[in-house]
């Protein structure tokens, strides 16, 4: 034991992570049979095959078989629209970048609007038409051959991936996020035991605050979680149950802030050391069902600790209780940009069209390497936080890529003397991507250093090919990530806290639509179980733009208080069960919401005002409007950094600054 641990700790010791490193070599195994299986079928472009292995690899199972499903998909797809392509182009090249950029356009926006590994293969249809329709352009009498060739390399590739990574990949015990899952669960019933024990602020506390973060990290793992299994995609969707149930018990926190101690206290305190020390789940929702039937359903407690029971119930494969059957549990509806989609797409068609462009009026060759690069960047990388930033990693990564296969290629090829000495000979430039890959300093290279080198290394005797016929696309290929930063710069930045501020901003404007018209009742459901998952993104965006201004937790509770005092108010007034000063008070307040942007110290005011006039009347909606108006005191910048014109946003960004 002591010696196999010995070459562990020396691989730590000089910078490697040893289970990435693993799981590398591994991948780097499938790749280098990939190329060889490829090349024994006669495939043209037998490394990428090989290419295939490294996009296609996954750690877990599941998401290997799904993944690589998935790709294949993308991949017969993306064939055959750039067959499609050449067909209509009919050797015009005009007709075929306009053709490209518009196929483009419509994959990034599906994929942006998309989610999982349905994205990953919008995407990969994208680009798979120009890998067709650039590299076989210029041969259209074999266009049906090479792009059932295309199709069959990138397919073997797959087959491959899951072969070895199936054989290769153990049978993991549960997955870790099940007990993250547990434990948050865990941490918001003992926040809010410890409020009804001792009240606290109208503001989340950091350990609030700490488990609504890690509630954001782990709805974003939720989605390749359920990659490969229909049990865990039923199981998913309980688990986002049961964050949407804890954020409504961190916002039913946020309003204990006097004491009410009692014996809820005490229950919830016993079910949430239980989830925290790992008791079995039989034994806490026995006790979470005592607990409800000991509070009774005329408790503010009652209807959010119900739904928690019923999504732990939903997650066990267990009937619902007696105590769920009295509500109603919603579907999670997940959160779509629209907007970013949009952009998304506009900035993809602009990017390809203006390098198109250059590629028709000059008629040179290697631009085409350029937009297939090109296409790379503007549609994985869309829908990534940070993808300027990103486009510098990719470009030193495609830089190593060029110099290994130059180095493959000038200086290793030349002692080959057939062809399958040159194909061995790629080998050992296969299995040092995997160094890369296990390198803390050098993983986020490596990807991109495996890819561009598989693609320049095609393997072929005699070598008839010189450095003058490589160099142009070599060029043409690493100056690809260099226009996508450009692209990705100019044409719609993307920063996390800029899709915070549209998120905000999406969030304030569907209030303000929903005080003009308001929703149908059948509708507030689906506008709140929608915006469950927004304020998750908010704070995972605010997590990582490091915003102290916009604070996502609190504002994003707040605008789910507002949107309550909305359907109520208009509930009311449906109704009638208001007199006519309680009424007119009623009345205002949403008509201060329409501008809730523009004025939202005046929406606080009039939710005050509606509060003390129907109070004599209804004390449930009293309360409620209080609630939104005192939350609205702390969280006027939030909505206010949305209002359009930079010296109104300036200004209230300011008055956040000097109240923190």
């Amino acid at each position: 034991m002591h010696g196999s641990a010995l070459p562990v700790t020396v691989l730590g010791r000089l910078g490697f992570d040893v289970p990435r490193l693993r799981f590398a070599l591994r991948t780097a195994l499938a790749a280098s049979i990939a190329l060889l299986v490829a090349w024994l079928l006669g495939l043209d472009h037998p490394q990428w095959a090989a290419m295939t292995v490294w996009a296609a690899s996954q750690p877990t199972r599941g998401q290997l078989l799904e993944k690589g499903l998935f790709r294949a998909l993308g991949t017969l797809i993306g064939v055959a629209a750039g067959i499609g392509l050449v067909v209509l182009a009919d050797g015009a090249p005009m007709p075929l970048v306009a053709g490209l950029a518009l196929w483009m356009a419509v994959c990034v926006a599906s994929g942006n609007l998309l989610r999982g590994l349905s994205a990953y293969a919008a995407m990969l249809a994208g680009y798979s038409a120009s890998m067709v329709s650039l590299l076989d352009f210029g041969h259209p009498d074999h266009l049906l051959v090479l792009g059932a060739d295309r199709a069959l390399t990138i397919l073997t590739g797959v087959a491959v991936a899951v072969l070895i990574g199936w054989l290769t990949t153990p049978v993991s015990a549960e997955e870790p996020i099940v007990g993250r899952m547990r434990r948050a669960t865990g941490a918001v019933l003992s926040a809010l035991a410890q409020r009804l024990d001792r009240g606290g602020p109208d503001a989340l506390t950091e350990p609030e605050r700490r488990a609504l973060a890690e509630m954001a990290a782990i709805d974003e793992l939720l989605d390749p979680h359920a990659a490969g299994s229909l049990r865990r995609r039923r199981r998913t969707q309980a688990m986002r149950m049961i964050l949407w149930a804890q954020i409504d018990l961190l916002d039913l926190a946020r309003r204990q802030t006097r004491p009410q101690p009692g014996v809820t206290a005490a229950d919830l305190k016993a079910v949430a050391e239980g989830l925290g020390g790992g008791a079995s789940s039989p034994d806490t929702l026995d006790r979470l069902e005592v607990a409800l039937s000991r509070i009774g359903p005329v408790s503010d407690l009652y209807r959010p600790l119900a739904r928690l029971l019923a999504a732990l119930r939903a997650y066990r494969g267990m009937p619902r209780g007696p105590a769920e059957d009295r509500l109603s549990v919603s579907t999670p509806i997940l959160h779509r940009d629209v907007v970013g989609a949009r952009q998304s797409a506009l900035r993809a068609f602009l990017s390809l069209f203006a390098v198109g462009l250059v590629w028709v009026v000059t008629g040179y060759q290697p631009i085409a390497f350029l937009m297939l690069g090109l296409s790379i960047m503007v549609t994985i990388f869309s829908t990534f936080d940070t993808p300027a930033i990103l486009m510098r990693y990719v470009m030193l990564g495609q830089f190593y890529g060029a110099l290994g296969a130059l180095t493959c290629r000038f200086l290793v090829w030349p002692i080959a003397g057939s062809e399958v000495q040159v194909l061995l000979l790629i080998v050992p430039f296969i299995l040092f991507s995997a160094v890369l890959f296990g390198h803390r300093r050098t993983h986020l290279n490596a990807f991109d250093y495996a890819m561009v080198s598989l693609l320049l290394l095609k393997p072929h005797y005699p070598l008839t090919d010189g450095l003058a016929d490589w160099l142009p696309n070599v060029v043409a290929i690493v100056l690809a990530p260099a226009v996508g930063l450009v692209a990705y710069t100019v044409i719609f930045p993307l920063t996390p806290r800029q899709r915070l501020q549209h998120l905000v901003g999406l969030v304030a404007g569907e209030l303000e639509q929903m005080a003009r018209a308001g929703p149908a009742p059948e509708q507030a459901p689906v506008w709140r179980a929608r915006l469950h998952h927004r304020l998750l993104r908010m704070v995972r965006y605010a997590e990582r733009a490091n915003s102290a201004v916009l604070r996502a937790d609190d504002g994003g509770l707040t605008a789910l208080s507002l949107g309550e005092a909305i359907a109520a108010l208009q509930s009311a007034l449906r109704q009638g069960r208001l007199p006519p000063a309680a009424s007119r008070a009623a009345l205002a307040s949403l008509e201060r919401l329409k501008r809730l942007r523009r004025e939202p110290e005046r929406v606080r005011l009039a939710l005050l005002r509606a509060s003390r006039r129907i109070g004599p009347v209804d004390r449930g909606l009293e309360a409620q409007l209080a609630h939104a108006a005192a939350m609205m005191a702390h969280d006027e910048a939030f909505f206010a950094g949305q209002k359009r014109g930079g010296h109104r946003r300036e200004k209230h960004r300011n008055q956040a600054t000097s109240r923190a």
